[in-house]
């Protein structure tokens, strides 16, 4: 029996995706822990930034929004939101965008607006942020989710954030400068895009995860690429960091068990 969660496994498996060194545009929840996560280990010389305006910011515990204190106490500079979007974003400054969603489909495209008809959503989401400029400006992005049919769907009710469009060379045609998506990490697998479709295609399996469990959780025909890999269990020491984060985060916050 494994001695990690899904969620651990997932966040580790995305947190290795940040190089040391890298400028990373940071999203709240998951992206923000698997970032976190890899400056605490792999990278510590990651510049985390988020939208509202820290630089090289390195938080002891994980923020509950853009806005938490902890980011701005913690940076090594913080500017105006419009320069973060501005000169560091537009300015081609950002090497990887971390994003999550509440929907994605089979390009990669994401939904943050509402679930249902816009006009008459079941649920209203907290809608785009900094997501669709991140998406387009990013030199590439990192999207990590739970897997499940109602999140990976064969057709978004509401197209917030650019993925790969419709596929093919949609991204270039629509005049958006960076790669796009290129790898999402779920609590199951990882996929990437295809080099010519763009379709999502699974390239890596989680320990014990089967690819008709993968097939379960996705709501369109999902491909497997021909040379499927296992995702390298966590170690030791991710998961300690990890955990130790995350514990950290639950006191301060008043969430602890």
């Amino acid at each position: 029996m494994a001695d990690y969660t899904t969620s651990e496994m997932m966040t580790v498996a995305a947190a290795r995706m940040l190089g040391n060194g890298t400028v990373c545009f940071v999203g709240i929840g998951l992206p923000s822990t698997a970032a976190n996560l890899a400056r605490l280990t792999h990278a510590p010389e990651s510049v985390l930034i988020y939208e509202s305006g820290p630089i090289g910011t390195k938080p002891n515990v994980l923020p509950l929004s853009i806005g938490d204190g902890e980011l701005a106490t913690t940076a090594d500079t913080v500017v105006s939101t419009p320069e973060i979007f501005r000169y560091w974003l537009q300015g081609g400054r950002i090497d990887v965008g971390f994003l999550g969603g509440a929907q994605i489909d089979r390009y990669a495209n994401l939904n943050t607006t509402v679930i249902g008809p816009y006009d008459k959503p079941k649920v209203r989401l907290p809608g785009a942020g900094g997501a669709p400029e991140i998406a387009a400006m990013a030199g590439e992005v990192l999207i990590i989710m739970n897997q499940n049919t109602r999140a990976f769907v064969d057709k978004l009710d509401f197209v917030t954030t650019a993925g790969h469009l419709d596929g093919g060379d949609a991204r270039k045609r629509a005049g958006l400068p960076g790669k796009g998506p290129t790898a999402v990490i779920t609590d199951l697998c990882i996929m990437r895009p295809d080099a010519e479709t763009r379709e999502l295609v699974v390239t890596d399996l989680h320990p014990g995860v089967t690819a008709d469990q993968v097939r379960e959780k996705t709501g369109w025909d999902v491909r497997f690429a021909n040379d499927v890999v296992e995702t390298m269990v966590p170690t030791p020491n991710e998961l300690t960091v990890l955990r130790a984060l995350l514990k950290r985060t639950a006191e301060a916050h008043g969430s602890a068990s």
